[in-house]
């Protein structure tokens, strides 16, 4: 017979969210960040059930928040059964260990949060290798902390990957596996550098862009090809390259993991292979969700993150994507008469050149695109390669 007291259904961890606001970020901004906080969670498979925002000159060295603050969320912590509070910035060591030991539950912040989901997505070796030495990275001055190695094998958001021997180690070791991870790593990108080597001549186009654009959907309307693609961040992570033919013209394109912002300094540096794609693109195009009410900061994000990898002077054609999501309330207004001819006058064409707009879902101003992509593709491979003009 079995026990009737067994949990037969997944109960996602509830968790709240808190975040600063300081004079040099507005309140309305933290409500932006914290949204997609929320959405970071939902993502790792739990359930955001309240958000803490407190005003103050700085963060807290200590605790984050101010201690009335700290008090509050205790409360209600106690009172709501929160399994998780999630805190919008990175946490130091201290304040890790001091908002542990104060609020008695699962503490996380932004970087943890956005690594366990890389665990959780991480699909090939070297994604996976990738992922791990970032996680040792952030670990290893936080090795002191408040949860036994019992409540660690029950796993749940934060403790996937290398979290379960997080408290039987000693520094000594991680810094060992970290050691051991980066040898690992370098023999990886030694074999992706061969294989991109032996590609041959065909001129490489990258996707790039905030993460949940619609880079893998785009992606599989070009190539024709089958990519995992869901409305969750970081829905790709492992880049992939697929050999892609626009009439008698081949190239190779590539889907390349989403970026975000306070990407963690220590996945930038762990993935810097993964985005060698992007640094040896002859040609960037940059997906941006136009529907998305925050895109012209996502763009920023991505624009910064370009420059950061060293791919920030490479030739770019702008997406805008999701156009499809504009229609209802411009319809409703009924004052665009030609949606296309105002959207290619805003100045997101104008400052953006190359800049195109469609829908990689109902694939509206697809075939121009296509045009657009080809005419591109074939002007580098004419410099490139005069020799061969005669092909095309």
């Amino acid at each position: 017979m079995g026990n009737t007291d067994i949990k037969t259904e997944y109960q996602p961890e509830r968790a709240v969210l808190v975040g600063v606001s300081t004079p040099e970020q507005s309140k309305d901004k933290i409500e932006e960040y914290l949204n997609e906080l929320e959405f970071l969670v939902e993502t790792a498979g739990g359930i955001t059930i309240h958000r803490f925002i407190q005003n103050l000159p700085y963060s807290n060295p200590q605790t984050y928040v101010g201690s009335g603050k700290l008090e509050e969320i205790a409360q209600y912590i106690k009172a709501e059964n929160i399994d998780i509070v999630v805190f919008d910035d990175e946490l130091g060591p201290s304040q890790l260990r001091n908002l542990e030991k104060i609020l008695k539950c699962k503490i996380l912040d932004r970087t943890n949060l956005i690594l366990d989901i890389f665990a959780k997505r991480a699909r090939t070796a070297h994604a996976k290798v990738q992922v791990e030495l970032a996680q040792y990275q952030y670990m290893l001055p936080r090795l002191t902390r408040m949860w036994t190695h019992l409540e660690r094998q029950k796993g749940g958001i934060g403790l996937r990957g290398p979290g379960e021997t997080e408290i039987e180690t000693d520094r000594r070791i991680i810094r060992d596996k970290i050691t051991l991870l980066k040898k690992k790593l370098k023999e990886i990108d030694k074999q992706k550098f061969t294989q991109r080597k032996n590609r041959g001549h065909m001129v490489r186009v990258a996707l790039v862009g905030y993460t949940n654009v619609g880079k893998s959907t785009l992606m599989n309307l070009i190539s024709k090809s089958d990519i995992f693609a869901e409305n969750k961040l970081f829905a790709t992570l492992d880049t992939t390259v697929r050999k892609v033919v626009i009439d008698n013209l081949p190239f190779l394109l590539s889907d390349t993991v989403g970026f975000i912002r306070k990407l963690p300094h220590g996945l930038v540096e762990s993935f810097k292979s993964t985005l060698d794609e992007v640094r040896e693109s002859d040609l960037l195009i940059h997906v941006v969700d136009i529907s998305h009410p925050e895109f012209e900061e996502q763009m920023k994000t991505v624009q910064n993150t370009l420059q950061e990898i060293g791919a920030g002077e490479k030739p770019v054609i702008t997406l805008f994507n999701k156009i499809d999501k504009l229609e209802d309330s411009e319809e409703r207004e009924g004052d665009l008469p030609n949606k296309m001819e105002v959207l290619q006058a805003t100045w997101m064409s104008k400052e953006h050149q190359p800049a195109f707009f469609l829908s990689a879902i109902t694939k509206e101003n697809f075939p121009e695109f296509r045009k657009l992509l080809y005419d591109n593709i074939r002007r580098i491979h004419a410099i490139r390669y005069p020799y061969n003009n005669f092909l095309y």
